[in-house]
C-alpha cells in the first residue's frame, strides 16, 4: 500500500551503548523509505570515520547552549560531559508531511519525549545477555577499560527504564532485530486512529 500517510510516526529507539543500534538502523533503513532519521546534535568530539550531519551535528558548548535558551531542541541530555539533543523543527516538517521519523536517544532523552510526544512508539533494544553486551564493547576497541565498566554500569540503570516503553527488541541477529521493528511499525499503521481519512468514506 503505497498511499501517502496522513502524519507520519515518531519513533525512539532507545538501548545501551554497545547494543548495535547503529547497525539495525542502517539496515532498516535499507528495507523502508518512507522514514527519515533525525540526527542529533552534540558536544563530543567525532570518533574516527563519523561524519559531521550524517552521524551527529557536531557543535561546540556555546552554540548548544544557544539552542537550549532558543527552545529549539525537543530534548537534551548532558551524558559523558557532553550535550546530546534532538531539532524539534525538523521533525515537525517530516511529521506533517507524511514521513516516519525514527530517534535514536538514551533514556534520559526519551523521557522528555514521551513527555511532549506521548503518541509517539517507544522502542528498547536489549542485547541477548549482559555478558554479550560486554564482548560487544571489547570488541569494538575503541573505550578504555575505565570507559567500558562506565558503559555497562549505565546500561544497567537504563534497563530499569525499560517497563516505560511501549515494545522490547531483542539484538540477538540483525536481521531479527529489523524483522521485530518493521513488525511494530507495520502494527502502528494499521491503527484505527492513523487511517481515520480512510475511515470517512465508510460514514
Amino acid at each position: 500500500m503505497n498511499q501517502k500517510k496522513e502524519r507520519g510516526q515518531l519513533i525512539v529507539l532507545s538501548g545501551p551503548s554497545g547494543v548495535g543500534k547503529s547497525t539495525v538502523i542502517a539496515e532498516l533503513f535499507s528495507q523502508r523509505s518512507n522514514i527519515y532519521f533525525s540526527v542529533s546534535y552534540t558536544t563530543r568530539q567525532p570518533r574516527v570515520g563519523e561524519q559531521d550531519g550524517v552521524n551527529y551535528n557536531f557543535v561546540s558548548r556555546e552554540e548548544f547552549e544557544r539552542m537550549i535558551a532558543d527552545d529549539e531542541l525537543l530534548e537534551y541530555a548532558e551524558y559523558v560531559d557532553n550535550y546530546y539533543g534532538t531539532s524539534i523543527k525538523l521533525i515537525r516538517e517530516k511529521l506533517d508531511a507524511g514521513i516516519d521519523v525514527l530517534l535514536d536517544i538514551e533514556v534520559q532523552g526519551a523521557a522528555k519525549v514521551r513527555a511532549r510526544c506521548p503518541d509517539a512508539l517507544f522502542i528498547f533494544i536489549i542485547p541477548p545477555s549482559f555478558e554479550e553486551l560486554s564482548r560487544r564493547l571489547h570488541r569494538r576497541n575503541t573505550d578504555s577499560e575505565d570507559v567500558i565498566a562506565g558503559r555497562l554500569a549505565k546500561a544497567r540503570q537504563e534497563f530499569r527504564e525499560i517497563p516505560k516503553y511501549d515494545y522490547l527488541v531483542i539484538n540477538d541477529k540483525v536481521a531479527n532485530a529489523v524483522h521485530e521493528i518493521e513488525a511494530i511499525l507495520t502494527a502502528a499503521e494499521c491503527r484505527v486512529d492513523c487511517r481515520s481519512r480512510m475511515l470517512a468514506q465508510f460514514a
